[in-house]
C-alpha cells in the first residue's frame, strides 16, 4: 500500500513539473503523442541534471526552455550555426593578439563598464555569429566613443554574403568584414526577425561606414592560451567560438562549468570578462538565447583547461571613433 501511494506521489508530482514547465514556456504540442514524446525527454534530462546536481561539482544545471528537447532537438532549437572560415579569400587581419609580457587583472566585467548590450535571444536560427560579431563591436564601439549602440543582427543575416549563410551559420570574421565596408545599422531600425530576408538599405546608422576597420585574432597559429585570452579580454569584449552541443551546456545554470563541454567547435558567443568563483577560474561569457537560459543569459565557462575550445578561434573587431556622430 505504501508502495502504491509512494509511486503515485511521484507521478503527480512530475505532472504538476510538467505542466509547470509547459505554462513556463509556452510550449504547444501537436497532439497527445507528440506530447507524451516531449514529456518523456524532459524527464530523463531532469534525471541528468538531479545525477549531476548530486555530485557536488563547481556548476549545476536546471530546467529551461530546452529540458523537453533531445540533444538533436536542440541542436536545431538553438541555432548552433558557429562555421569556420575558409582559408581562400579569408579577410586579411589586422594583427594577431598575444600577451606580451603585461600585467593581467585579477578579474574584468565589461558589463559593468557599460560595454555589453542586454542579453538577446536568436531563436531557432543559426545565426549565433551575427550576434557573437555584434557584441564585439558593440564593446568596441562603446570602449572608443563612450557610447554603447545596439546594432542590427539582421541586417547581417540579410546582407552579410558568402561564406555566411543567414539562419544555416557563419563566421564572424568574415561578418566583421562586411561591417567594415558598410554602414551598420541599429537593432531598433533593422530589427531582428530570426529568418533571412532581402537586404534593406533603409535604416538608422548606428555607425557610418568607416567605424569598423578590421579583425584581429586571438593568439598564434594554434589558437590562443589562456594569458593571451586574459590580455585580450581586459581590453575589450572578445568573440569566441565554442562547442555547446552537450548536455551540460544544454542545461546549464549557475556556477562554473568545468567537464563535460568539448571542443568541437559549434557556436558563437561573446566573452564579457574573467574572474574567481569559489577558487575556479572562469571566462564570463554572454550567450544569445535570452535570459531564461543559463545565469539569467550568461555562462561562465572554466578557464584553467581549454573547455569548450574557448581558446580554439578568438578574435575582436578594430574601431575607430573619429567617423561617430
Amino acid at each position: 500500500m505504501k508502495s502504491t501511494v509512494f509511486v503515485a506521489a511521484i507521478a503527480s508530482a512530475s505532472a504538476n513539473e510538467w505542466d509547470n514547465f509547459k505554462n513556463t514556456y509556452g510550449k504547444v504540442f501537436n497532439g497527445p503523442d507528440h506530447e507524451e514524446e516531449h514529456r518523456q525527454v524532459y524527464l530523463s534530462n531532469m534525471r541528468y541534471v538531479a545525477s549531476i546536481n548530486a555530485q557536488n561539482l563547481p556548476y549545476k544545471l536546471g530546467e529551461n526552455q530546452f529540458s523537453d528537447l533531445t540533444q538533436q532537438q536542440y541542436r536545431v532549437a538553438a541555432g548552433l550555426g558557429w562555421m569556420p572560415a575558409p582559408e581562400e579569400g579569408s579577410m586579411a587581419l589586422l594583427s594577431t593578439h598575444v600577451h606580451s609580457g603585461e600585467e593581467l587583472a585579477d578579474s574584468v566585467d565589461w558589463r559593468t563598464m557599460g560595454a555589453v548590450t542586454p542579453i538577446k535571444d536568436q531563436g531557432q536560427c543559426g545565426s549565433c555569429w551575427s550576434f557573437g560579431t555584434t557584441g564585439g563591436i558593440e564593446g568596441q564601439w562603446q570602449i572608443a566613443t563612450g557610447q554603447l549602440k545596439s546594432l542590427s543582427e539582421q541586417q547581417l543575416v540579410d546582407c552579410a554574403g558568402f561564406p555566411n549563410m543567414g539562419c544555416s551559420g557563419g563566421n564572424p570574421q568574415f561578418a566583421v568584414g562586411y561591417e567594415s565596408k558598410h554602414a551598420v545599422a541599429s537593432e531598433s531600425s533593422y530589427p531582428y526577425q530570426a529568418k533571412k530576408g532581402s537586404c534593406q538599405t533603409s535604416f538608422q546608422t548606428a555607425i557610418p561606414s568607416g567605424g569598423v576597420t578590421g579583425y584581429n585574432k586571438v593568439g598564434g597559429l594554434f589558437g590562443a592560451n589562456k594569458n593571451d585570452m586574459m590580455s585580450a579580454v581586459q581590453q575589450q569584449p572578445v568573440s569566441i567560438a565554442i562547442q555547446a552541443d552537450q548536455q551540460s551546456f544544454q542545461s546549464y545554470q549557475s556556477g562554473v562549468l568545468t567537464a563535460n563541454c568539448g571542443t568541437q567547435l559549434d557556436h558563437a558567443v561573446l566573452a564579457v570578462g574573467y574572474g574567481t568563483e569559489n577558487g575556479q577560474d572562469y571566462w564570463l561569457v554572454k550567450n544569445s538565447w535570452g535570459t531564461s537560459w543559463g545565469d539569467a543569459g550568461y555562462i561562465k565557462i572554466g578557464s584553467d583547461t581549454n573547455q569548450c575550445g574557448v581558446l580554439n578561434q578568438a578574435g575582436y573587431p578594430s574601431v575607430t571613433g573619429s567617423v561617430a556622430v
